[in-house]
């Protein structure tokens, strides 16, 4: 640890955040870098620092604090330093291992692909976290948004952040299609040769540690469902194997705790008939099996057998009901169950490119998003940040809003243990919502509400605190 970064010295009433035996060790008074954001996310910080900080005060009172530390990216790290990412930065949040930041400019014209992707490259934030809820009063396009309560969890390093492309006319792209064509698919459908080419590479090893972190999450917090959403169907050998490496994961480390979507099946028709032969039930499990190859047929009476040799005698007899299903989705067909049914859904693990989609999709229904918290979490360190752009042209007029920022603040608090911080943030946002002290965005399609500015949005929160600190006080009294 250095005694300065960019700069900027280290807060002497602060420690840093240690990671050992695969748990965060933190201090009362733990150090965290933030970067303010371009645009809009100067009005979203300050505005988010008084609530994080008042949340602290009123949860702990003394005995905790945040000492804050900025660095940079982005804009403001450009008119400093002339680098869009200076390397302090980055040492300080690899140092500190938690950091929060605003909206970032991804620079115009090359330099720099982009300054989110780097920061998640660079630390190995491999898995993308994006709860989404709905706080009663928000206006949304669905007529039951109530039932969206999901926590989605988008591989960070792979699929297209690994992405590699060679332009359409090019002689690199010439090079690949060559290969391709001449070596590759000999005698079969060529590709055109204007085309452009890309490649996205998925692994096993990325793959099970997204699962993993989402399966554990699962568990920890009583989630009930964890779904693997691909494109399996088309993409078999990188869609389709994130599916098969997520089933593979959860069997070889969750065993106790899961059953897979088709295992329930199976274990189902057991229950329900005791004297169902193994024939059976893989005929009740894939429907048709009469007209199926017979290689196919022995496939699947063969996965039942093994199914019930090695779970039944713990998973039988509706014990399978109270373990965490692993199922898996086709992601086109997502889109239209978080629409249709979204109380079906708890925890989706998905690859990179499917949960950007997902998220924005789901975050559209519960208020946008600047209603949108989102994480970036890797095996010791974890970067909190606002989900949506800029918007430059609203920089400085204290008019956007910075739920998105404080929610990421939210589940911060949550990452290194402080909880009541934590819930306290939440309690604030929701109250406010439903007393309609809004900022513009949410109060142009609330009738009856006041439009307020994000600085006074702060202010209804923290007050909102002081209310539930209150409540929580008399009840302590009540009981004892």
């Amino acid at each position: 640890m250095k005694n300065s970064y960019n700069g900027i010295v280290v807060p002497n009433d602060g420690a840093r955040i240690e990671y050992a035996n695969g748990a965060m060790r933190v201090p009362e008074r733990p150090i965290i870098p933030f970067i303010e954001g371009d645009g809009t996310g100067r009005d979203i910080w300050r505005a988010s620092r008084r609530v994080f900080d008042a949340a602290v005060e009123r949860a702990y009172g003394a005995k905790r604090k945040v000492a804050w530390l900025e660095v940079f990216a982005g804009e403001k790290a450009f008119q400093k330093f002339n680098e869009w990412l200076p390397q302090d930065t980055v040492e300080a949040i690899r140092d500190f291992r938690v950091a929060i930041k605003g909206p970032l400019t991804t620079p115009v014209g090359g330099g720099i692909r982009s300054l989110n992707v780097t920061l998640r490259q660079v630390l190995e934030l491999y898995a993308c976290v994006r709860p989404v809820k709905y706080f009663p009063g928000v206006p949304s396009p669905v007529t039951n948004p109530e039932r969206m309560n999901v926590v989605i969890f988008r591989e960070n390093t792979e699929d297209v952040y690994a992405g590699i492309e060679w332009r359409s006319g090019t002689a690199e792209a010439k090079r690949v299609l060559d290969f391709l064509n001449n070596e590759m698919l000999k005698g079969k459908r060529q590709i055109r040769e204007d085309s452009g080419v890309g490649i996205k590479p998925m692994s096993p090893t990325g793959t099970k540690r997204l699962v993993r972190r989402a399966i554990q999450y699962a568990i920890e917090h009583k989630r009930r469902v964890v779904t693997l959403v691909h494109k399996g169907n088309i993409m078999k050998f990188t869609e389709g194997a994130f599916r098969d490496w997520g089933y593979e994961l959860a069997k070889e480390e969750f065993r106790a705790q899961i059953v897979t979507e088709r295992e329930s099946w199976i274990l189902d028709n057991k229950d329900k008939n005791a004297n169902l032969s193994v024939e059976e039930n893989a005929a009740m499990v894939e429907p048709g099996m009469e007209n199926a190859p017979e290689q196919f047929r022995k496939q699947v009476v063969e996965e039942v057998k093994s199914t019930l040799d090695a779970i039944y005698t713990t998973h039988g007899h509706g014990e399978w009901k109270k373990k965490i299903l692993i199922n898996d989705r086709i992601a086109d067909s997502v889109f239209q169950q978080i629409l249709t049914r979204a109380d079906e859904y708890q925890v989706f693990a998905t690859p990179n490119l499917n949960g950007d989609y997902l998220s924005d999709a789901c975050a559209a229904q519960v208020g946008g998003l600047g209603m949108a918290p989102g994480a970036n979490i890797g095996d010791g360190y974890g970067v909190f940040e606002a989900t949506h752009g800029t918007a430059p042209k609203y920089a400085d007029k204290d008019v956007i809003n910075p739920a998105s920022v404080m929610l990421s603040g939210a589940m911060m608090f949550e990452f290194i243990g402080w909880n009541e911080a934590a819930r306290l943030i939440e309690s604030g946002i929701e109250r406010a919502i439903q007393q309609k002290r809004v900022t513009y965005d949410l109060e142009r399609m609330m009738p009856g509400a006041t439009k307020v500015k994000t600085s006074e949005f702060a202010s209804a929160i923290i007050e909102n605190m002081e209310a539930v600190r209150g409540v929580q006080s008399s009840e302590l009294r009540v009981e004892s």
